[in-house]
């Protein structure tokens, strides 16, 4: 099998623009960094809590559930694991719609299952062939990960209402975004909303991520999760961070502000960009130049995501970092386009 592939991470020495794997670029709450330090001076010899009671107790609270409905993960990545080790049997389909997040296929893979993958329409709308399907599992990304796009709420409703499974709906991203599906993970049977903090709460170097569902489904993915999956020291910073939530607000708002001036500016310089409900946007650039301007940007020391696989190698894939990086990124596309 082949693995995921994640963006590239350069080295502590080098001096790059880094925009190539959608993390954050303000820095978490002072409150996570306090309670960083207080979770060192108390010592790490013990074992975190299994079950992280004040974490889920705390995103509970926030988002609307009981701690019952709620399971705290090594990053929603985990959780997205455990639905497949629980819900999937070897030989049965995982079904999703593509492009999407490439951590799907691999997931399925390891677990022996076969996958479905369900075509977007060229408007990136919600893809008919999903609705009605029978497999144990489907999966949306909603903001859809690589394109930003979103499919709203009433659509991933009618959607859960038509399957026999289970539908996993990953907002990684949601914060970015206007409208989120929670609703449907209290009120449906068979919806599982999955939640990060590495996006919009600054902590990709943490893994906390959370599931939100029916009680009955959540005690099923206890049982098959790790015993400690999550250290005290990333329980601690998330604790923390989930009482700070205005801080993570302000960061989202700026965010956006540059996302909205970042998308002009590619428009600008005669590239496509989709309208973004992420801290990303996708642009379409042509393809085979779609490669040529992600390596030269690489030599001018700027990082961004391409994909090579179809639908997608037609496009590069940017983070919205900070006004000086999105400064820096469109002045050397500027200079490539021109020579180019």
């Amino acid at each position: 099998m082949t693995g995921y592939q994640p963006g590239e991470q350069p080295g502590p020495d080098e001096q790059v623009v880094k925009l190539n794997t959608n993390e954050n670029p303000y820095p978490p709450s002072p409150r996570v960094l306090e309670a960083l330090r207080r979770a060192a001076d108390e010592g790490l010899r013990l074992y975190p809590p299994a079950l992280a009671e004040a974490a889920r107790a705390r995103a509970a609270a926030l988002y609307g559930f009981a701690p019952e409905q709620v399971l705290v993960g090594n990053g929603s990545d985990e959780m997205l694991t455990l639905l497949v080790r629980a819900v999937v049997e070897p030989g049965q389909a995982i079904v999703y719609p593509v492009p999407t997040y490439s951590l799907y296929p691999v997931l399925a893979q390891i677990q022996g299952a076969r996958t479905v993958e369900v075509p977007f329409p060229d408007d990136l709308s919600l893809p008919a062939g999903l609705l009605g399907r029978e497999e144990p599992l489907v999966f949306l990304c909603n903001p859809n990960a690589p394109t930003g796009t979103l499919i709203p709420q009433p659509q991933v409703r009618r959607l859960a209402e038509s399957l026999s499974g289970v539908l996993v709906v990953d907002e990684a991203y949601v914060d970015f975004a206007d409208g989120d599906c929670l609703a449907l993970a209290r009120e449906l049977e068979n919806v599982v909303v999955l939640r990060t903090l590495s996006k919009s709460f600054s902590l990709a170097g943490l893994r906390v991520g959370f599931a939100f569902g029916p009680e009955a489904l959540v005690e099923g993915l206890v049982k098959v999760k790790d015993s400690y999956n999550v250290d005290r020291l990333a329980l601690a910073g998330a604790e923390a961070a989930l009482d700070d939530v205005e801080h993570m607000r302000e960061n989202v708002t700026t965010i956006k502000a540059t996302r909205a001036r970042l998308t002009e500016g590619l428009r600008g310089l005669g590239l496509k960009p989709l309208p973004s409900h992420a801290n990303f946007v996708f642009v379409r650039c042509g393809r085979g130049r779609a490669r040529r301007l992600f390596e030269a940007l690489k030599a001018r020391g700027v990082l961004v995501r391409f994909f090579a696989g179809p639908r997608v190698d037609d496009a590069l894939r940017i983070t919205v970092g900070t006004d000086r990086e999105i400064d820096r990124l469109l002045a050397e596309l500027s200079d490539i386009l021109a020579a180019d």
